[in-house]
């Protein structure tokens, strides 16, 4: 019985201080200071509870953006959230005050009882966030230093031509496998199995665990820090459980694969990677082995999924844009006359390719809400506060899908990106982020899209399954995938059958 009434005591005290960061902001509103930005009236002590969204959050938060302007708010339990729908305020918050919008919130689920707090993607804005962002710089962080890792990713590539065309029926595993074969080969420079490969399986449930734990409708623990201090055992409490299944997988997958690396060294036959590179400079302490391990994962685990998603967008878009398909393979033929399958050097001679990848990334939101940023201190936007403390979520889905800068924004259309009203290349302005928060791995997620595209527009026709058409329609998540589809992938001739089972086996 002392033991129910300690945690009672924990989750009274939560509320409380909930209550009294309340009163607080009443207060200072009270005395002059300038408003929160609108949004939904909320109720008496639980704010906007009511009003939050569990699932697909991101069209909500746009419907909030056409009701109450560019800028909005909600507050649930004394917490504040921002919600940005112009992307024009997110440049001036993120980008340009940077300074203030760096901090990460602390998500009790994901983050604390999970342990994805130790990850780039969560980790508090400092000095070793810095150190992270340096690591990944030298890597993966130009176009020019992602040049190493081409050779590797025009390799797994053509063995995804292969997979598919033995068994067209399994395009989502095939995409899977790939884009783990690759961030691998990249992370720790280890080589999966064709089948049943278990560092890709871990890749797979981490990452899926991580989308559901972050996802701001996801768990009330994430609203209600208190919660956490609940023992399983009380009902509505099972998150614990879940957490502790959750952080299991997350330790697996980022021990097993630096283990590899370490035993792969010993040996004198490690492959170059970013985990072997780091650990081979002199003097790494356990502190520096700590972060590579973690930065590596950061690496693995955000390439993995989030490249799955788009890859698997581009096929839904061959599927039903047939003008768009042929239209890319006309100009990729005209470049190859067939004989050959296009790789990275042919990329400036194959501007629709690139702008078609351009539009996969825009129609598809990988990332819809990104993470949230946290303020770390107070500052006023449009004569609004935004209190120390507030998270303040970008929509980029919003941003992709304002019909002010893309015209027919749910219309999947390449040309958008020509001529003298082209609009602007979503890659480089908001689909991978803002500020020093900026997604590290962009230009690698850019280059095994495009890759994937060429080669595969080159030898595949991808049209519908029989006579439904799929549409395009996202999981809820912090990372979205399409749910799934059927559609019939052919190669386009004999000719095409040659170059995917061609130059040896591989």
């Amino acid at each position: 019985m002392a033991t129910l009434f300690f945690w009672l005591d924990a989750f009274l005290a939560g509320v409380a201080l909930c209550l009294l960061r309340i009163v607080l902001r009443r207060w200072r509103v009270a005395r002059g200071r300038p408003s929160l930005p609108p949004g939904p009236k909320g109720l008496p002590l639980i704010g906007n509870l009511l009003d939050m969204p569990s699932e697909q959050e991101w069209k909500t938060f746009a419907r909030w953006g056409d009701e109450y302007g560019g800028l909005s708010s909600v507050t649930i339990l004394g917490q504040t959230l921002v919600i940005v729908n112009d992307p024009n305020i997110a440049v001036d918050l993120l980008d340009k005050r940077s300074s203030t919008f760096s901090d990460r919130p602390v998500l009790q689920m994901g983050g604390e009882l999970i342990g994805w707090r130790n990850t780039l993607v969560l980790l508090p804005y400092g000095d070793r966030f810095r150190r992270f962002r340096r690591l990944f710089h030298q890597s993966i962080g130009t176009r020019a230093s992602i040049k190493q890792f081409h050779p590797a990713e025009e390799v797994e590539t053509r063995r995804f031509l292969r997979r598919v065309l033995a068994q067209p029926d399994a395009l989502a595993a095939h995409i899977r496998k790939t884009a783990g074969a690759i961030i691998l080969r990249i992370s720790h420079g280890y080589e999966v199995r064709e089948h049943n490969d278990p560092l890709v399986a871990l890749a797979d449930d981490a990452t899926e665990q991580f989308s559901l734990a972050t996802s701001p409708g996801g768990f009330l623990v994430n609203t209600i820090p208190a919660l956490r201090h609940l023992p399983g055992w009380l009902p509505g409490a099972g998150f614990q459980s879940t957490a502790r299944e959750w952080a299991t997988t997350l330790a697996q997958m980022v021990e097993r694969p630096h283990a590899f690396v370490k035993q792969q060294m010993a040996k004198g036959v490690a492959p170059v990677s970013f985990t072997s590179k780091l650990l081979q400079e002199k003097q790494v302490t356990p502190e520096d082995e700590f972060d590579i391990k973690w930065a590596a994962a950061s690496l693995y685990s955000g390439g993995a999924d989030t490249t799955v998603s788009a890859n698997y967008a581009l096929f839904l878009a061959l599927a039903t844009n047939p003008a768009a398909a042929r239209k890319a393979q006309a100009e990729i033929d005209n470049l190859t006359g067939g004989t050959r399958l296009p790789t990275f050097a042919d990329r400036a001679e194959l501007p629709y390719v690139d702008a078609l990848v351009a539009e996969v990334f825009r129609w598809h939101t990988v990332v819809p809400l990104a993470v949230a940023h946290r303020a770390m201190e107070d500052e006023v936007y449009g004569g609004y506060m935004i209190p120390k403390g507030a998270l303040v979520m970008p929509n980029i889905w919003k941003f992709t899908h304002d019909a002010r800068t893309y015209a027919n924004p749910h219309t999947f259309n390449p040309d958008r990106y020509f001529g003298p009203q082209a609009e602007p290349d979503p890659r480089g302005t908001v689909c991978f982020g803002f500020g020093r928060r900026v997604c590290p791995g962009s230009h690698l997620a850019d280059a095994s899209v495009f890759i994937a595209a060429a080669m595969a527009l080159a030898v595949f026709d991808v049209t519908p399954a029989g006579d439904d058409v799929p549409v395009l329609e996202g999981t809820t998540g912090t990372i979205s995938h399409p749910k799934p589809f059927r559609c019939t992938i052919r190669p386009r001739s004999e000719q095409a059958v040659a170059l995917i089972q061609g130059d040896g086996p591989l």
